[in-house]
């Protein structure tokens, strides 16, 4: 199957919430009943073993570079040179991700429910240039190594993050379906250039439609071409802001 099929492959007509559904502050323990365990096992260690050789190999590569956006960052604004958030893991358990902080320390939303919009007064003029780049999220490099993370896989989310206003566990009755696999820096919704702020329903939707196909369907395979796509798509004009 080729990147562009892969694309082609969902349809989110099934990820309509009911109309039925009530609003709810309060999150549920959730339930996951996946087919990601029925992936071949023989693919699944090849992810770790691809995880591992990859992030530790790109963190030593990397590593003045890291150096240097460290110092900028510092020289930029006070505090931290990184920025921890809790965020869904695999099987739903909690998890601290790492990123290069791009914002003020008195403006930052540690809970990371209020999403980042174009223009957003709370980031720094060097996290400006690390957000539109994705150069914040090498950070996470470490999560991939540690085993909280992957390199390819549903994208981390914030617990108790909205879409449209409402919470994504609402707008879609099968979202925590996600995590029954290590979130990932970069998913088969990135790849299809569904990123920026869910302000509507219609965003939330067609994302998680994504992250659900590749939990079905996940192959090895899958994998690299979402690695390879996630390039092709940031060498033609990444969307971060």
């Amino acid at each position: 199957m080729s990147i562009t099929e892969l694309n082609n492959t969902i349809s989110t007509e099934s990820f309509r919430p009911s109309r039925r559904q009530q609003p709810s502050l309060k999150i549920q323990t959730p339930v996951i009943h996946s087919d990601a365990s029925q992936a071949p096992w023989v693919d699944l260690v090849l992810k770790r073993a691809f995880d591992i050789v990859s992030s530790l190999s790109a963190l030593l590569v990397l590593a003045p570079l890291l150096l240097l956006v460290a110092l900028l960052i510092k020289l930029d604004s006070p505090g931290p040179v990184l920025f921890k958030q809790t965020r869904w893991g695999k099987n739903c358990k909690a998890i601290k991700v790492y990123k290069f902080r791009s914002m003020r320390t008195d403006l930052c939303d540690v809970s990371g429910v209020a999403q980042t919009v174009k223009n957003d007064p709370r980031v720094t003029r060097i996290g400006a240039i690390l957000r539109r780049t994705n150069i914040d999220e090498l950070p996470q490099l470490l999560n991939v190594l540690l085993g909280d993370m992957s390199v390819v896989g549903p994208r981390c989310h914030a617990i108790g993050m909205r879409a449209g206003g409402m919470l994504y566990e609402e707008l879609v009755p099968e979202y925590h379906q996600r995590h029954a696999m290590r979130p990932g820096m970069t998913g088969l919704a990135q790849m299809r250039g569904l990123r920026g702020p869910t302000d509507r329903p219609a965003k939330a939707r067609a994302r998680i439609a994504s992250d659900l196909y590749y939990v079905g369907n996940f192959s090895i395979w899958m994998d690299m071409r979402i690695i390879v796509g996630t390039v092709a798509s940031e060498l033609a004009g990444g969307k971060g802001f």
